[in-house]
């Protein structure tokens, strides 16, 4: 395999059309258990690839080295292959913040509320650290030290400015389900969604009926792709590709 992206579920991703309509290759979806995600790594069999859901972490130890981005976060979604030497980036860190901006959601001075805590929260976290939040509350389902559990961000958090839905909770197909009634949060402004199958999540179809900003997370996934494809291929490509591409794929 010479370009594509490793995790464990790929059959909803839209990886391939994205990267092959930003770039001259094949773009190939390699899912991997476990152990093959062990073996995969350690052959290096690869120019350059894409990490998701749950191996952002998991490829950090056979790397030889890391962008900035990737160290202040600690997860990794672009590797790149140089003579065997492996260099690993992370442009979901870009490609959120490509959202943020795009849809006008004012983090600075405000609280906000992250679902999740594994390895796509990670960019998103320093994302709302960059824009000066006030307060970022980071609830999930694991006592990890750092996270809050959904019980206690019912009781004390529901003030929120913005709530940002890292886990994945309604990704097909589990379209039914949300991580949050949003009814709950009366102050809530804006919601943003990584997920981005399907489109809108019921999250973000339910802050659109709220009166809030609601975005999904199928900008963010044309975004990192192109701030990958220019690791990839050490090149630039036009900040309009990104709108094109998602309106296609919409």
């Amino acid at each position: 395999m010479d370009y594509g992206l490793i995790g464990e579920k790929l059959g909803h991703s839209l990886s391939k059309p994205i990267h092959e309509s930003l770039a001259d290759y094949t773009y190939d979806i390699h899912p991997l258990t476990r152990e093959e995600f062990k073996t995969f790594m350690e052959e290096k069999a690869f120019r350059a690839i894409n990490v998701t859901i749950p191996y952002k972490k998991d490829v950090i130890p056979y790397l030889d080295s890391m962008d900035d981005h990737a160290k202040a976060i600690g997860a990794v979604n672009t590797i790149v292959n140089t003579d065997g030497k492996l260099r690993g980036y992370n442009t979901d860190f870009s490609g959120f913040e490509y959202m943020v901006v795009r849809h006008h959601v004012d983090l600075e001075q405000k609280k906000v509320v992250v679902l999740g805590n594994g390895g796509a929260a990670q960019a998103i976290k320093a994302v709302v650290k960059k824009h000066h939040a006030k307060e970022m509350i980071i609830v999930d389902i694991v006592d990890d030290g750092e996270s809050i559990s959904y019980e206690e961000c019912f009781e004390k958090h529901t003030d929120a400015d913005v709530i940002i839905n890292t886990s994945p909770i309604g990704m097909y197909p589990n379209v039914d389900a949300s991580p949050v009634d949003l009814t709950r949060f009366p102050n809530c402004k804006a919601v943003m969604d990584v997920v981005y199958n399907p489109l809108p999540t019921k999250l973000v179809a339910q802050a659109k009926e709220l009166g809030m900003i609601g975005v999904n997370g199928l900008e963010m996934l044309v975004a990192q792709a192109k701030y990958a494809v220019e690791i990839f291929l050490d090149t630039k490509i036009d900040e309009d590709r990104i709108q094109e591409i998602y309106e296609k794929m919409k």
